[in-house]
């Protein structure tokens, strides 16, 4: 969860500066309805327009380099109406770093890029002039997207750049690169695939980056020294970070490189999904929101301060126009220029219904099959009325917009505010509904007790599209580490056992599966739980536990690929679930069993039997009249069969998910 993101808190001056900032009413604040700001370059003229409503005064500096020397040009805008200032400057200025100063109240405020900003300077406190078509790569506007249909076909695997190419046994040559993730044939020190081929072959469909847009924390003239971020602290919203590139100091490289990495990942079969953070920024008193119009672009409570609904010192404010508008333009922005297919909504409980629900339909204008889902809550208390905000027991207002399930999540590994409970997978009575809430992908079914669910106590998706399941992320403990803390006498064997059930019933489950990156061959952060800025040790993937839990890797890659094979594991209407999916009652609170039958979703098995044991024990099962085929066990998935004419009674291995069909 978000909470445990660095906390930035207000200096004292920052709030000595806090009446400065203030601006007048929103109500009074004029609002600019055109998608023109920014930068808009041809080789003949370029025009530089920005948005200071407050402004006396605003100037445009040019530089030949992104930091250092003298500026080449000086020059004030001109007011234009509605709070716009504007100044062409002719002859072709490509590649040229720009900034902006304002002066407003009598008092020059930073040099800072503009917030449209699409290409920036080494460290990004420069904007730069950029011929976006010149940094295209070859075979770029034959780019094709992978086939996708609905959000519940979706098998998400969510990693960092870094994380996943730094490792000495990567075998990747372009480590913590953009260009790390387009490699193939990479290997790890057995010869396993690694990379971009480990995720080809693991089966998910959609590579969710963490936040992969310039940021504040790492210092990219000093690449050489070990930095790490997850990338949280947002700078330029719509210039990738530079870190990642090859070359932070040329603005174009970064944008290149990224699309290179997205090119690749395409031509391989992976849809990409980009973590968007837009809930806060990392230093309000500096960021660049604050030097076009100071405090505008953030909430305040009654005494002038910030708002810190985020627990990162500051909250914007999306319910303001002009806020709305940007979110908007910027998802847009990414969305068409480096073809992405989906967005993740940090603290998207931050953010009110109405914007969330113009940056889908803007988004399905521009390509219908783009996954949007976010975090359904804040990490403290915000201004913004509880029932404006895009919070999880909102989500059925939002439209083709999920939430992560953090019920089923919590009811399988235990609650995240204590690392020692235990969940169901440990054998923990209680947690039942729980994960039947989860495994009906948080709609409406009648065979759930949602009075017994530990979170929501109603269904809060109106379609299984609008749930995400999961297990872990980057937040908190990896789920191997989280159990190990929740389960100190536990033998490997046994943790293991508790780590496959965890993702089985996740991959089984109705609504979106997400997977965290490296789940599938027990990932560690050493105990390390909010690791945002940890060092590679304990944040990289270890591509070398691939080849030591084999067994693991190639159980997660059996239940991938049985749910991408079988509709009936994702039917897209809640209807649907409830027709099809039918529980047995259980004595047992650490027993559920479950039907999915009729051919659900057109699968070519007509019955479909899971039954999910909990406990650390067998149990015997009665199953239904009938012939069985056994194609999932504690060991592996067999689509073929492991063993058929199963009938009568089952006995089913402790913490074990079996799945039969007839």
């Amino acid at each position: 969860m978000s909470i445990f993101k660095p906390v930035l808190l207000l200096s004292c001056l920052n709030l000595f500066l806090l009446p400065l900032y203030k601006t007048a009413q929103v109500a009074d604040v004029p609002v600019y309805s055109g998608n023109d700001l920014g930068v808009n370059y041809t080789p003949a003229k370029t025009t530089f327009k920005v948005w200071a409503p407050g402004a006396d005064e605003v100037r445009l500096r040019l530089y030949d380099a992104g930091e250092g020397g003298n500026a080449t040009f000086n020059e004030a805008l001109n007011r234009n109406e509605s709070g716009v200032w504007v100044i062409g400057v002719t002859g072709d200025i490509k590649n040229r770093y720009y900034t902006f100063q304002v002066k407003q109240n009598g008092k020059w405020l930073l040099e800072a890029p503009d917030i449209y900003a699409k290409a920036a300077g080494v460290n990004g406190h420069r904007g730069m002039v950029v011929d976006l078509k010149s940094t295209d790569p070859a075979g770029w506007k034959n780019d094709k997207k992978p086939a996708f249909k609905n959000f519940t076909d979706a098998v998400i695997y969510e990693t960092h750049v870094r994380d996943i190419s730094i490792s000495q046994n990567s075998g990747i040559v372009h480590k913590g690169k953009f260009l790390g993730l387009a490699e193939t044939g990479t290997k790890n020190t057995a010869g396993q695939a690694t990379g971009l081929d480990h995720l080809k072959k693991l089966g998910v469909t959609h590579v969710h980056l963490l936040p992969s847009f310039d940021y504040n924390t790492v210092d990219e003239t000093k690449l050489s020294e070990k930095q790490y971020n997850w990338g949280y602290d947002p700078l330029n919203y719509n210039v990738p970070e530079g870190s990642y590139s090859t070359n932070p100091y040329n603005g174009n490289v970064r944008i290149k490189e990224f699309k290179q990495m997205v090119q690749a990942l395409h031509a391989n079969g992976l849809r990409v999904v980009l973590d968007v953070v837009y809930n806060h920024t990392s230093d309000a008193e500096h960021s660049n929101f604050n030097q076009f119009a100071p405090g505008y672009f953030y909430r305040m409570n009654a005494d002038g301060t910030y708002a810190n609904g985020t627990g990162c010192g500051n909250e914007t404010a999306s319910e303001k126009q002009m806020m709305h508008n940007f979110m908007v333009q910027s998802v847009a922005y990414w969305a068409k220029e480096y073809h992405l297919d989906g967005f993740r909504f940090d603290l998207m409980g931050i953010h009110d219904i109405e914007t969330m629900n113009a940056i889908s339909s803007a988004l399905h204008q521009i390509d219908p099959t783009i996954i949007i889902y976010g975090e359904g809550w804040t990490a403290g208390n915000s201004p913004l009325p509880e029932e404006q905000r895009a919070v999880k027991k909102n989500t059925a207002r939002l439209n083709q917009i999920a939430a992560f399930d953090d019920d089923m999540r919590d009811g399988l590994k235990g609650g995240w505010n204590d690392v020692k409970a235990k969940g169901f997978v440990s054998g923990a009575p209680g947690n039942a509904e729980s994960v039947k809430f989860g495994i009906v992908a948080a709609t409406q079914h009648p065979q759930v007790n949602y009075q017994l669910v530990n979170y929501s106590k109603n269904a809060w998706a109106a379609q299984p599209c609008q749930c995400i399941n999961y297990v872990s992320c980057h937040d908190d403990n990896t789920l191997f580490d989280r159990l190990k803390i929740s389960n100190p006498n536990a033998t490997e064997d046994e943790l293991i056992r508790m780590d496959k059930l965890s993702n089985a019933v996740v991959l089984t489950s109705q609504g979106v599966a997400f997977l965290h990156s490296g789940a599938e061959f027990l990932r560690t952060k050493q105990g390390v739980a909010n690791s945002y800025k940890s060092p590679d040790e304990i944040n990289q993937i270890d591509w070398d536990r691939k080849t030591k839990y084999h067994a693991v890797f190639n159980y997660y890659k059996q239940l991938v690929w049985l749910r991408r094979n079988h509709p009936a594991f994702r039917m897209p209407a809640t209807d649907m679930i409830a027709s099809h999916l039918t529980f047995t009652d259980q004595v047992d609170p650490c027993l559920i069993v479950y039907q999915i039958k009729g051919n659900a979703n057109g699968d070519k098995w007509k019955n479909i039997l899971i039954v999910i044991n909990g406990n650390p024990a067998s149990r015997k099962v009665k199953l239904p009249q009938g012939s069985f085929t056994l194609v999932g066990d504690e060991n592996s998935v067999n689509e073929k069969g492991i063993r058929t004419g199963v009938e009568g009674e089952l006995n089913i291995a402790g913490t074990a998910l079996y799945i039969l069909h007839n």
